[in-house]
């Protein structure tokens, strides 16, 4: 079985892209080839690397990098996680799937450093179920014979 090609797209590739590879690669990677990036590369958050770490997932070996034109090609579907990344995406080339999940940025939280923690750990929730139920449609759509 040829493996679906999942490239997760923020705007800076530091939190929530990082969080989505790292939950794709944790729970789909007997289906998936999975790669993040941003329209910039900011560096991975270090918030973002503990959280995941919390819930069992190592991401601090992942790179922070900015989407490329062989990236793109290469992927079977492009997940937007950021309203910055859906209106800035460059053209896909054809055959190429978008989806868009708006999620809130939590390196933008404020307050006690606790207060920011929770908004990391939320989204890192939040990225957790959407990936698990977008690979549930692709294992289904796969069993089935569904296109690609």
């Amino acid at each position: 079985m040829n493996k679906i090609r999942i490239l997760f797209l923020c705007t800076g590739n530091s939190c929530r892209s990082q969080m989505a590879e790292g939950w794709a690669k944790h729970l789909g990677s007997d289906i998936a080839e999975i790669e993040s990036a941003g329209i910039e590369a900011h560096g991975k958050n270090p918030r973002a690397i503990t959280v995941m770490k919390e819930a069992g997932v190592d991401i601090s070996g992942q790179e922070s990098t900015r989407v490329t034109d062989d990236m793109l090609r290469h992927a079977n579907l492009v997940v937007t996680v950021c309203g910055h990344a859906d209106e800035h995406c460059p053209v896909l080339p054809p055959g190429v799937n978008k989806i868009h999940w708006p999620l809130s940025d939590p390196a933008k939280a404020t307050g006690t450093e606790d207060e920011i923690m929770v908004q990391f750990r939320a989204t890192r929730d939040e990225v957790r179920t959407r990936v698990a139920a977008l690979l549930d449609s692709l294992r289904i759509a796969t069993a089935s014979g569904g296109a690609r």
